[in-house]
């Protein structure tokens, strides 16, 4: 658990008028728009920088070319243009989508359903103004300690390997379990960091398996995420934990079980709390094997964008 504890436990959290969903809305005030990231401020930076080592830096995010193609049919990949100029050159980026590789999910991703999004806006509130934008997050930095819990590593390490191609659902239990084994313990703030190995096994793939992927999201695609149950967002925010991010396409198991409910709506709209997706994670869960330990400083250049959605990540881990 967290060592000292900042916020109201989940079992204390209000639950929404007319469904048994808790929220945490009032925890910093209903105009908040950092959600979990006011968990991240100086001690915990500056905390972070004590886990630094070597200083060896290593990148947490794609190329932004991929994943290549992309899962989903909506979100086609960029046209790089480069102008030539009198000086030398510019460029732009055109149909970039900020979600298409590694990335953060903002506030404005997902709502509570007729409930709204963080905070209970509404529809109206995100149309008339800048709130919630990935903006804020970028004021205040996104940046702290990061805990790797590598349940790739630890399962092929015991003879039982995550298929990346399964729905294996990670549950609360098994993040507990790896995190013993690595000798990882948790602090309130942290940005806990799950590899799977989906990236890895995606790149690997041939080219036209790739292509087979494509649009399948939501029709037969599957892959090994966070199990989407109210426990797991109950052990999620009374770890206090700032922000999760996976190395797999949505944090949770794919496909979604209904019946168990949808994690980034409990996460992102009634927690506050951002969701990084296709983080690539392999060298950083090699340099963190070799070195005996998974806590690192962690940063990340969320784009100052007004209204942004989401982010590209541009993650690196200093260790």
């Amino acid at each position: 658990m967290t060592d000292v504890r900042r916020t109201p436990a989940f079992a204390d959290l209000p639950t929404l008028p007319d469904r048994d969903e808790r929220h945490a809305w009032d925890v910093w005030g209903r105009g908040d728009e950092l959600g979990t990231v006011n968990l991240i401020g100086p001690e915990q930076r500056v905390a972070a920088a004590r886990t630094v080592r070597t200083g060896e830096m290593v990148s947490l995010t794609l190329p932004l070319n991929e994943p290549d193609p992309g899962l989903f049919d909506e979100r086609a990949c960029y046209t790089h243009i480069v102008e030539d100029t009198p000086a030398g050159h510019d460029d732009r980026l055109d149909e970039f989508y900020l979600q298409g590789s590694s990335q953060w999910d903002g506030l404005r991703h997902i709502k509570a359903g007729r409930h709204g999004y963080w905070g209970g806006r509404s529809e109206e509130d995100l149309a008339a103004t800048d709130v919630l934008g990935v903006d804020r997050w970028a004021e205040h930095g996104l940046g702290g300690r990061g805990v790797l819990v590598d349940v790739a590593g630890y399962l092929a390490a015991r003879g039982t390997p995550l298929r990346a191609d399964e729905p294996h659902e990670i549950t609360t239990a098994l993040l507990d379990e790896v995190a013993a084994a690595q000798g990882t313990t948790f602090r309130s703030g942290d940005v806990l960091v799950v590899r799977t190995g989906w990236t890895e096994w995606y790149r690997a793939l041939p080219a036209d398996h790739r292509a087979r992927l494509r649009g399948t999201i939501g029709a037969g695609f599957a892959c090994p995420g966070l199990e989407s149950t109210k426990d797991m967002a109950a052990y999620l925010w009374d770890h206090e934990f700032a922000a999760v991010a996976m190395d797999n396409v949505g944090v949770e198991v794919f496909p979604v079980d209904r019946a168990k409910g949808f994690l980034h709506r409990r996460l992102i709209a009634l927690q506050g709390m951002p969701l990084g997706e296709l983080w690539h994670l392999a060298r950083l869960a090699q340099a963190c094997a070799e070195r005996g330990s998974h806590e690192f400083l962690l940063v990340s250049g969320i784009l100052p964008l007004p209204r942004g959605v989401g982010s590209p990540a541009n993650a690196h881990a200093v260790l």
